[in-house]
């Protein structure tokens, strides 16, 4: 396995079959509809209009097995230093490390780029990757109860954070 930063000619189709996979299988996503090559398309002109990772682990083949990547938290400008990131594996590599070494890829992204806060929104009833963001220094924030509703049930979103020591000169405007 190796971490390599995804292009979209290379990478849109597997990230969208993971995504799409979660959408239908769990709570990961609050989306109700698998999404199409054409929302792949607007998410990753997303990523390189805001300077954005996207960082993939990929197999010896070149098989995606999972990607982290992070975005804006809130379109205002004085929150230009805090990020939301997500971490997806394919289902058939969950259990293996992946999300730990593509989490602490994302980190190690964020403080090169000095970002200071990064947050994460989590499915409260996600037991394994609530352990992760913990392992790895993120902090409870807060919980939304009732924020979504999937699967006929109410769901609860949890958010974690982690505090960077970056910027070492932060500023207005």
């Amino acid at each position: 396995m190796r971490l390599i930063a995804c292009t979209e000619e290379a990478h849109s189709g597997a990230i969208l079959a993971i995504l799409n996979e979660a959408i239908v299988n769990s709570t990961a996503l609050y989306d109700y509809k698998p999404r199409t090559p054409e929302n792949m398309v607007t998410w990753f002109a997303t990523k390189r209009a805001g300077g954005f990772p996207v960082i993939g682990a990929v197999d010896d083949n070149g098989k995606l097995l999972g990607f982290a990547s992070y975005g804006t938290f809130r379109a205002f400008p004085a929150y230009k230093y805090t990020v939301e990131h997500s971490v997806y594996v394919d289902a058939a590599h969950r259990g293996e490390g992946l999300g730990r070494t593509l989490m602490e890829a994302i980190v190690a992204e964020a403080i090169a780029r000095e970002v200071h806060v990064m947050v994460g929104a989590i499915d409260a009833s996600n037991a394994g990757s609530i352990a992760l963001h913990e392992r790895l220094g993120f902090t409870h924030a807060g919980t939304v109860q009732q924020a979504g509703f999937k699967f006929g049930r109410w769901l609860d979103v949890a958010f974690y954070q982690r505090i960077l020591a970056t910027p070492l000169n932060p500023v207005d405007g």
